[in-house]
């Protein structure tokens, strides 16, 4: 099944790639290598903001990095041309606005993770850090970079 049927059954649409807000680019190219610069978590169009175990839950937080990985998938798109390409996604680095108590930081980036397996199978499969942060640009609750291979 192609990248594009599997997102379809999943009721997913890739939305538009939004441009940079600071001085950088939203993807690099090199080799064979796509690295995809951090994407912060949005709901309705702005930053959803909040810190995980104060004010929003774990499975919130879930949601959030599912949200992130569509968008991550969107600009991967916009870099490569065809999801289909993408061997492997290599590596995700999750960074949760965390509580000093948090520590679910791993489950809340399952979201992104899962997501990934269940667009691309195997391929999909990836190395991870997932780390609490004191504070994301614009209040937001998750970020997440990745690297893909094709």
């Amino acid at each position: 099944m192609s990248v594009y049927d599997k997102l379809k059954t999943l009721n997913i649409a890739l939305p538009t790639l939004d441009p940079p807000v600071a001085a950088f680019v939203p993807f690099v190219r090199t080799g064979n290598l796509v690295f995809i610069s951090g994407h912060i978590a949005k709901k309705d169009g702005k930053p959803w903001t909040g810190k995980l175990g104060a004010e929003l839950t774990t499975a919130e937080g879930k949601q959030a990095a599912q949200a992130v990985a569509v968008d991550l998938l969107a600009t991967l798109q916009a870099a490569v041309g065809d999801l289909n390409k993408i061997h492997r996604i290599v590596k995700l680095l999750v960074l949760v606005n965390s509580s000093p108590t948090f520590t679910e930081q791993h489950l809340v980036a399952n979201g992104a993770s899962e997501l990934f397996l269940d667009v691309f199978g195997e391929r999909g499969a990836h190395a991870r850090s997932a780390f609490g942060v004191a504070q994301i640009p614009l209040g937001s609750c998750v970020e997440i970079e990745l690297i893909a291979e094709l």
